[in-house]
């Protein structure tokens, strides 16, 4: 339980994220460097999030399965840019039941290795294609610097795995499922999102091409939300995922893999949070509602207490997730501050007044005060009610959030202008883009800000790049990322 607020984040935006995820107990520091405890609301958060990517999953045709932990070392040195790419991020096993294993063993950092060799056993003829299989998890990345949720040594998420009969299949795949995740981060999330293609030097070790939905944070920072890749027959011409084609002759298959994980739901706490703490968009929060009796007198809490009751069995009922909060040791002013904090979309005051009218008081956690305020709700009608107002809190908070990305997203037609944005308001920053991947390293270096990706949605045409002077009508989204 917290005591007190969260650090303003104008103070110091990193302090106030670490207060809010703390604070809130969404997840707390394990004793194993690098890595998180994930605490029940917050593994509550990533249950609402799992169930509603894995409802698209499976009406996209895909199906769950579940992959070993442990890799041979051999498998991931077969595809060699693939190794180069996770070498310095691997945690290897070498010893097991107290002796030196035959060859070390990885714990997993992603599947598409021991998943590669599984599909080459399975996969003889065009009539095993395609294979639509996802996998829930966990992944080990050895990191340096960490950040709960936003950067660990252990981390959930899902990932996905396809092999298909042609490559346009498997291009087709990959952006379907690029297409799933905009759809859950703006829905859901209520994350604006740009959907767009990685540069070559930010694509996953091993891709033909990377494809990434980014989101803004509310310090105007990006965050890599979701990915798809594009394997081509790389893997497959490594693993032997080789089958017999409607032509009777032997082809390699085409394969997919994409990932989001519990980086989520730091982009949740980013993308909305404010120097109250959390703020939850209602489809995704753990409570939805919480109902707040109030009473001076102990002759009014009986009656106060069975309103409250009643209002809550009401809203269980219609399927809300509700919360009453009866609570003795604490005041009507500390409950409030408390729900707040920990982002409930939606509270319901219901002090005796409210019970003589029969109605309730209605206080939104996205408008806060009297103005986010609805008095003399009936309790007839009560669940619709609450219905609505959630619909309508999850569309303020997506209008909210676009609102700020559009507000914070730039235009520059040189590097000095680039490089004040940066140095001042931040936030994207698009731009004609002909440069190359050493001019990106550079700009990197100088500036801390990356291609984060080239935007399927172009409007700007041809133009020259803010870098070469070139002509292009390449459009790349630069920032500074997490």
């Amino acid at each position: 339980m917290a005591e007190k607020g969260v650090t303003p984040r104008g103070e110091d935006y990193s302090k106030w994220y670490t207060d809010v995820v703390q604070k809130t107990e969404l997840a707390d520091y394990s004793p194993v460097k690098g890595c998180m405890v994930i605490r029940p609301y917050g593994y509550s958060l990533w249950e609402n999030i799992q169930a509603a990517l894995d409802r698209r999953f499976k009406e996209t045709g895909h199906v769950n399965a579940y992959f070993p932990l442990l890799i041979p070392m051999s498998f991931l040195k077969r595809e060699a840019e693939h190794v180069e790419g996770f070498a310095p991020e691997l945690a290897v096993v070498t010893h097991g039941g107290g002796k030196e294993l035959d060859e070390p063993l990885v714990v997993r950092p992603t599947s598409e290795t021991i998943i590669g060799h599984m599909y080459s056993e399975w996969v003889k003829s065009y009539r095993d294609l395609p294979i639509l299989i996802n996998q829930w998890g966990n992944v080990v990345r050895w990191e340096m610097r960490t950040r709960l949720f936003l950067r660990t040594t252990e981390f959930l998420w899902q990932e996905g795995h396809t092999a298909h009969a042609t490559r346009e299949e498997a291009e087709e795949e990959t952006q379907r499922m690029l297409g799933v995740y905009a759809d859950f981060a703006i829905n859901e999330a209520a994350i604006p999102v740009v959907q767009g293609r990685k540069s070559d030097r930010e694509k996953f070790a091993g891709a033909v091409a990377s494809y990434t939905i980014e989101a803004m944070m509310g310090n105007g920072w990006a965050l890599q939300s979701g990915t798809s890749h594009f394997l081509g027959q790389n893997f497959a011409r490594v693993f032997d995922i080789k089958f017999l084609n409607q032509k009777n002759e032997f082809a390699y298959a085409w394969t997919t893999s994409w990932g989001l994980s519990t980086r989520m739901v730091g982009a949740i706490i980013m993308a909305h949070g404010d120097d109250q703490g959390l703020m939850l968009p209602p489809r995704l929060a753990p409570t939805q509602v919480v109902v707040v009796p109030i009473w001076r007198k102990d002759a009014e809490r009986g009656v106060v207490l069975a309103l409250a009751e009643q209002v809550t069995a009401t809203l269980g009922a219609a399927g809300v997730r509700v919360k009453l909060d009866s609570r003795d040791e604490f005041n009507a002013g500390y409950k409030f501050n408390d729900w707040e904090m920990r982002g409930v979309p939606l509270r319901i005051e219901i002090g005796p007044r409210d019970v003589e009218q029969n109605a309730v008081v209605f206080a939104r956690r996205d408008i806060l005060g009297k103005e986010g305020k609805t008095f003399g709700v009936p309790v007839a009608g009560i669940a619709d009610a609450v219905r609505d107002m959630l619909v309508t809190i999850q569309a303020g908070m997506l209008a909210r959030a676009t609102e700020f990305r559009d507000a914070n997203t730039h235009t520059v037609a040189s590097y000095d202008e680039f490089r004040q944005v940066l140095e001042g308001p931040g936030g994207f920053i698009r731009v004609h883009w002909a440069g190359t991947s050493e001019d990106e390293d550079r700009i990197k270096e100088e500036t801390k800000a990356t291609v984060r990706c080239y935007p399927f949605e172009r409007p700007e045409g041809e133009g020259v790049c803010f870098y070469t002077g070139q002509r292009t009508d390449r459009i790349a989204i630069f920032a500074r990322a997490y």
